[in-house]
């Protein structure tokens, strides 16, 4: 091993790095995340010739990015990420070159969204299977399925947000839930009385006492990856041949309300975005609505204009 990498126990400080995250509230995925970087990047320090100092780890930093481009085909992204958790994992541990640690630059693509009928269409794609007069368990399902895209979809919650959610964080009189997102931060996100009544009759038919809102058969709590697996099942059912993911819900809630006119920042406060930038990103307008709304100003324009020649020409 490294001389320089024993005399600062650079493994030990990934742990405490870790460990302060953790500590800190960062999210299951972050924590994930930022752990399979730092190893991935320490085992690779192993792997290399005695480093004597900060100048050889800076240069073994470069050679592991070069690395990644050209032997591992990652995507530019990725290496953005690499460098941007390296540098602050260099903060933590106060090794001075992390003012030499440049991230490349990120491929900016605008997140997909479905349009409006898609998402009926996913919300009431198993509804000719759903009988309200019957109580079996995949009855029950259905159901609870359907009130997951419903508000995934009406609410803009993440996924990791929804299987979190517990009965008493439900404001039925005001149509709130208090969701605790990242950072530990709270907000409140609206729901519909079509929602409302959704929840009422899963609660009511679901036959269970759990403090969870969605619980599965064995009455445990569900995980991310049923939730993502169910809309995948329920958008081939709908007939929508593209991929469709929690998050992607989560961006058409975001695009439809600015569609129709909500204020991006009040869009901002129910995403729970600290960043208004965020927003503006997960909301791009495509180019055809774009189109439509330039069309639709231009008509105004002309009718207005041909309006006002009318009333000129009847007062002459």
């Amino acid at each position: 091993m490294s001389d320089y990498l024993e005399e600062i126990e650079f493994e030990d400080l990934i742990e405490d790095y870790i460990l302060e995250m953790d500590i800190q509230s960062y999210s299951s995925n972050t924590l994930k995340t930022y752990t399979s970087i730092l190893h991935g990047f320490y085992n690779f320090l192993l792997s290399e010739k005695k480093i004597k100092d900060e100048k050889g780890l800076l240069r073994s930093f470069k050679k592991y990015m070069q690395h990644l481009k050209r032997d591992n085909d990652v995507s530019q992204n990725y290496l953005y990420l690499v460098a941007v958790v390296v540098k602050k994992f260099f903060v933590f541990a106060n090794i001075s070159i992390y003012d030499e640690i440049k991230a490349p630059k990120r491929t900016k693509s605008l997140p997909k969204s479905l349009n409006e009928q898609e998402v009926y269409d996913l919300i009431h794609a198993k509804d000719d299977e759903y009988d309200p007069e019957r109580n079996n368990p995949q009855n029950i399902s259905r159901l609870r399925n359907k009130l997951i895209l419903t508000l995934l979809y009406s609410t803009g919650l993440r996924v990791s947000e929804l299987i979190k959610l517990k009965i008493r964080m439900i404001d039925y009189e005001e149509r709130t839930i208090r969701v605790r997102g990242k950072g530990e931060k709270d907000r409140l996100v609206i729901f519909d009385n079509a929602t409302l009544d959704l929840i009422d009759e899963y609660l009511e038919k679901r036959g269970v006492e759990n403090e969870y809102l969605f619980v599965n058969q064995k009455n445990q709590a569900l995980t991310s990856r049923y939730v993502q697996y169910m809309i995948k099942e329920y958008a081939q059912k709908a007939g929508i041949k593209r991929r469709v993911t929690p998050h992607i819900l989560r961006h058409s809630f975001a695009t439809h309300l600015l569609k129709n006119g909500v204020d991006i920042r009040a869009i901002q406060q129910l995403l729970g975005h600290s960043n208004l930038s965020t927003t503006q990103i997960y909301t791009s307008v495509d180019m055809h609505t774009l189109k439509d709304v330039y069309d639709d100003a231009w008509l105004s324009r002309d009718q207005n204009v041909r309006k006002n020649d009318e009333l000129e020409s009847f007062t002459d």
